[in-house]
């Protein structure tokens, strides 16, 4: 009987396509294609933290989307958004990240989503991310986790079209306030 393999960073690394692709728990998997929608709540989500990125410390991040971000020698996801705080990381980073971040935002895709709500829930959380958001630009929705004795607790949710239309201060950027109407493509 033959032991299961597992594919590793160097797997990752040497990958042969050219479509994109990810290392979760130790299967390299393609990420989904790119919808209108993930595009619009990345580009939101950038647009609105601009200034604590241009910010210098105290209070910068580095914020990228598409980051790939190595957990072990098994599990290095490219994830839709990540970021580190300047004054953990003053030097900007380069190549595949292997510090933690301290907030991962995962925006939900048609099949994928079991991914984003529990394979990486579960793994950044035992990792110890502070900051988890997932988005889920068909339900106008986001839930902002902060990770609380070991464990994540919701410290922010929001919901539907109506909620969407406010400006809020989620955690861990309460200094500024972020449009959800523009996050989720909402008509002005």
């Amino acid at each position: 009987m033959e032991a299961e393999r597992y594919s590793t960073i160097d797997d990752l690394l040497a990958w042969p396509g050219t479509e994109p692709v990810e290392l979760i728990d130790g299967d390299i998997v393609q990420r989904p294609m790119s919808r209108f929608e993930h595009g619009q709540v990345q580009t939101a989500l950038i647009g609105q933290a601009f200034p604590l990125v241009m910010q210098r410390q105290p209070g910068g991040w580095w914020i990228v989307p598409e980051i790939s971000v190595r957990y072990n020698a098994h599990h290095c996801p490219s994830h839709d958004l990540a970021g580190w705080r300047k004054e953990r990381l003053p030097q900007r980073p380069a190549g595949i990240m292997t510090i933690l971040p301290d907030w991962v935002c995962e925006i939900l895709s048609p099949g994928h989503e079991r991914k984003d709500t529990v394979t990486h829930f579960l793994r950044l959380q035992r990792a110890g991310v502070p900051f988890y958001w997932i988005v889920s630009p068909q339900d106008h929705a986001l839930i902002a986790y902060a990770l609380d004795a070991g464990s994540y607790r919701a410290v922010f949710t929001a919901e539907g079209l109506d909620e969407a239309r406010a400006e809020v201060r989620i955690p861990p950027f309460t200094e500024i306030a972020i449009d959800l109407g523009l996050l989720f493509g909402a008509a002005v």
